[in-house]
């Protein structure tokens, strides 16, 4: 419904620009939430967008543009006016606009900070120097920091001159004169002691303050923001000074990105830095071929393996039908096992050191679940086995399968994260693979220990 709604108000949003209606193009600007406004300018161009845009404020502008798609936002940020641009990158965030403007050409960046004014190209600066994925790349500067030795009339009087620049005033952030972090005040704080305004803010504050360090990884931030529900978070350096804060729009971004990477890495693509669509194919090709021939060559070690018992296999040809069922059920049960190890591993329901319990489970996990399928397996098979005796090759093997592949499905991951390493790389189809390998393996020593 809402996408049709935005198709038929295109034509006249074009009517609009074509007639150059600056009165009602700059109500349409005006009269919607930005969100909306946004919405209702999906279908238009690059160039139309931007001349739409140019009839709201820049504070409004800036909000009706965060509001785009990604790739939307980066393709006006480089191919429209420079000095407008400039305006508009005055008005975002200083963290929302280092992440884009890292995503353009750098003759193109510097041209646009050129434009901005210097305090707030120190802000950009001074951001961009973070490693992308810390906690100083995702803060913003933008932040309500008050001296300790304010009342709680003077903080409020700061606070009303400093309100349009900040992003956010849930916490007030308390420091000393050489801006080391002291304590932090709500605003619910600040305001119930609007009955004692002589009090100072170091009488309010809470010294308990939960923090992160310019340096930390961006799913720390995140882990940290979730556990301790917090609306934002802030960023000190290795000697307490406030640098900024992280706010919680900022954290769903990251939680959303990790996710995205976890998944790739889950189906064996090393994890793209750019949208799918604005990936150059050779980069692409490789992140999706590096694992890909990995993948390739461990099926080859499994031709390999059935090339060694050919002969035999020759001689036994029913069993060959059952190949197929036997690689699958380990492979399957092993990615199974991965998938939900990974998964808890990022949202800390286990930790390394329940090794020996996930072990227990899993392989009573593996003997459930064998012998179900085995128990099916070995149903069938006695329809094609020559003999009732020779027909429990299928079930053992499956049992045998299904465990090997449960175990090693919930180990590996934790052997990845013991490694440092990302365990979301222990994909399925890498799991999968080493599965395939053994369930032929133990197939075939289970097959010649009964049929001999």
């Amino acid at each position: 419904m809402r996408r049709i709604m935005n198709t038929l108000f295109l034509p006249e949003l074009r009517e609009m620009l074509a007639e150059n209606r600056t009165d009602e193009l700059r109500e349409f600007c005006t009269a919607l939430h930005p969100a909306r406004t946004a919405e209702f300018m999906e279908g238009l161009g690059i160039e139309e967008t931007w001349r739409v845009l140019q009839h709201a404020q820049p504070s409004l502008q800036a909000e009706i543009f965060q509001y785009f798609e990604l790739d939307r936002q980066v393709d006006i940020l480089g191919t429209q006016d420079e000095k407008q641009i400039a305006v508009l990158v005055t008005q975002l965030p200083a963290d929302d606009a280092v992440d884009l403007l890292h995503k353009l050409p750098e003759p193109r960046v510097e041209s646009i900070l050129a434009l901005v004014p210097a305090p707030d190209r120190r802000d950009i600066r001074s951001l961009q120097k973070f490693p992308e994925g810390t906690a100083g790349a995702l803060m913003t500067t933008e932040v309500a920091c008050l001296a300790e030795t304010l009342t709680v009339r003077q903080a409020l009087n700061e606070l009303s001159r400093q309100a349009e620049r900040l992003e956010t005033i849930y916490y007030i952030y308390v420091v000393d004169d050489t801006n080391h972090l002291r304590g932090v005040v709500s605003g619910r704080t600040l305001i119930s002691a609007i009955g004692r305004p002589d009090t100072r803010l170091v009488d309010l504050m809470k010294t308990d303050v939960v923090a992160v360090n310019v340096h930390d990884d961006q799913e720390q931030v995140a882990q940290k923001v979730a556990f301790y529900n917090i609306m934002a978070i802030p960023v000190v350096d290795d000697h307490n000074h406030m640098l900024g804060i992280i706010t919680h729009d900022d954290v769903i971004d990251v939680v959303r990105e990790e996710a995205a990477e976890d998944v790739q890495r889950i189906v064996a693509v090393e994890p793209l830095n750019d949208s799918y669509l604005r990936m150059p194919l050779p980069i692409l090709s490789w992140k999706r071929g590096f694992w890909l021939l990995i993948l390739f060559f461990a099926a080859l070690s499994t031709a390999f393996a059935l090339q060694i018992y050919q002969d035999w296999l020759n001689q036994y040809g029913w069993l060959v039908l059952f190949i197929p069922l036997i690689i699958s059920s380990g492979g399957n049960s092993g990615s199974q096992s991965s998938t939900l190890i990974i998964s808890a591993l990022a949202s800390k329901e286990i930790e390394l050191h329940d090794w020996a319990l996930i072990f227990r489970r899993e392989v009573i996990m593996g003997l459930v679940l064998g012998g179900i399928m085995g128990s099916i397996g070995f149903c069938c098979a006695l329809l094609l086995a020559p003999r009732p005796w020779d027909a429990l090759v299928i079930p053992i093997t499956i049992l045998c399968v299904v465990l090997c592949g449960t175990c090693m499905g919930s180990m590996l991951p934790l052997i990845f994260k013991r490694m440092g390493l990302d365990p979301a790389m222990m994909s399925n189809q890498f799991v999968a693979g080493i599965s395939d390998l053994l369930g032929i393996l133990i197939y075939v020593n289970v097959a010649l220990l009964f049929l001999r």
